[in-house]
């Protein structure tokens, strides 16, 4: 016999309503029905109690007595109290002699909480989160010891919820393909500082990948995490992540919010490499170079970022002001153009774009106010073959190095090792086991 906790041998992301499909996290308080907790333990019969004929020939072998009707909300006992804890797991119990033999929790839509059979099999827990404000049944079968059987419900709502922690999930630009260094982003409602706090942030989010890859989160402030592999995501790899943090108690007064999910597929592994001293960029796709474009890069003073960076955006015209890096109107270094074929990497408006108007230096030296400029052609064909989340590494620049965040994704340009100090849980994710994965065997015990 199966003790059942679960509709399905798979783990229930949502106790209440469900995993929504979203591009992005959501906002909102938690789902479910309010008002005052109360309890019910009301017995249901079994079924129909079987006779015994005359002569010995009926169901039941010589010898043993038939199963009969008990009251099983006197041999049951649960956890449910009003306003009970949602951050506490419900449990249920028998009597001495007593055993379970079949329990749900079931939110007000009918899906069920996962759960448990405890080691003795005189006990359940449920596994799976409750919703705070959320009302709950549980239907519960037990026998005890002695051939009497039973049923009987146990009704309860969750208090709720001081402040609930929402999510929303980058990258959220609508796109179904992003380019090898796009990096996974979470921001959350409020700041989370507390180190355990946040190991439970880190253990409810769910990162998937096909093919697998290791990979970990790093906090950059305290509402803020990024996702990355040890290396480039794979060519071709099919990317989910997920936040599972409804009704989980985050830090005692803080719990999960909606729950939320994106996917997407990532590109061809495109990496453009900017050599500022060749004044070269050598174009590579899957390891192999396709292209070879004469560039010009920051001159003296307005030298490129050194550094790994992440394709931001492209825009097919852009007007740029030199007032917006702090040039001043009207000085020598002063212009205001609209460009061309413009490929963002930079927040503070590093490009790679069409500059024709410094072909002849092109390849040769570095006349630039930062931007990695390049004739139209070139610019029309680098902005075709490229897509966010592509890499553009600038080497021997003489400028400063790309900043690691805030100005776009620097992410990659931290080693393994740091980028490991970043995370609450200390060590690396496989994405082929996402942390909120529950083993079918602990949802179905046997008894």
């Amino acid at each position: 016999m199966f003790l059942r906790s679960d509709a399905s041998s798979e783990p229930q992301e949502d106790p209440v309503g469900g995993t929504r499909a979203a591009g992005r996290g959501t906002t909102g308080a938690g789902r479910g029905r309010r008002g005052r907790a109360w309890l019910v333990l009301a017995p249901l019969l079994a079924g129909p109690v079987a006779a015994c004929s005359g002569g010995g020939t009926g169901s039941q072998p010589a010898g043993v007595a038939p199963p009969h009707a008990i009251d099983a909300g006197r041999l049951v006992h649960t956890s449910a109290a009003p306003n009970t804890d949602p951050g506490k797991p419900f449990t249920v119990t028998t009597a001495a002699g007593g055993a379970l033999t079949d329990v749900t929790l079931s939110g007000p839509d009918g899906r069920q909480v996962a759960g448990a059979l405890d080691a003795d099999g005189h006990g359940w827990h449920s596994t799976g989160p409750l919703a705070p404000g959320t009302h709950y049944t549980a239907r519960i079968a037990a026998t005890d010891g002695h051939g009497g059987r039973g049923e009987t419900t146990a009704d309860f709502s969750t208090r709720q919820a001081d402040r609930l922690l929402t999510a929303v999930l980058g990258p959220d630009l609508g796109r179904q393909v992003y380019g090898v260094g796009e990096p996974l982003t979470v921001q959350l409602s409020e700041a989370v500082t507390d180190p355990a706090a946040r190991r439970v942030v880190e253990q409810s989010l769910a990162v998937s990948s096909q093919p697998a890859v290791l990979g970990a989160w790093y906090w950059v402030d305290g509402k803020n995490l990024h996702f990355r592999p040890q290396e480039y995501w794979p060519a071709g790899a099919k990317v989910k992540l997920s936040w599972n943090a409804q009704g989980r108690s985050i830090d005692g007064q803080l719990y999960g919010g909606d729950p939320g999910s994106l996917a997407f597929t990532v590109g061809d592994r495109v990496e453009a490499i900017v050599d500022a001293a060749s004044d070269q960029l050598t174009f590579k796709r899957n390891g192999q170079v396709v292209n070879t474009i004469p560039v010009t890069t920051g001159k003296p003073g307005f030298s490129t970022r050194n550094g790994i960076k992440v394709v931001l955006g492209q825009e097919r015209q852009v007007q740029m002001s030199s007032e917006t890096i702090g040039i001043a109107k009207g000085s020598n270094e002063a212009y205001d153009l609209k460009v061309e074929w413009a490929t963002r990497v930079t927040w503070s408006g590093e490009y790679v774009h069409a500059a024709p108007w410094s072909v002849g230096s092109q390849g040769v030296e570095n006349v630039s106010h930062g931007c990695t400029g390049m004739s139209t052609d070139n610019a029309k064909w680098f902005y075709e073959q490229t897509r966010v989340g592509d890499i553009v590494q600038v080497v021997n620049s003489k400028g400063h190095d790309m900043e690691l965040f805030g100005n776009g994704f620097g992410d990659w340009n931290l080693s393994w090792s740091d980028w490991l100090k970043g995370s609450a849980l200390g060590k690396p994710v496989n994405t082929d086991t996402p942390a909120t994965a529950v083993a079918a065997a602990t949802l179905r015990p046997q008894v």
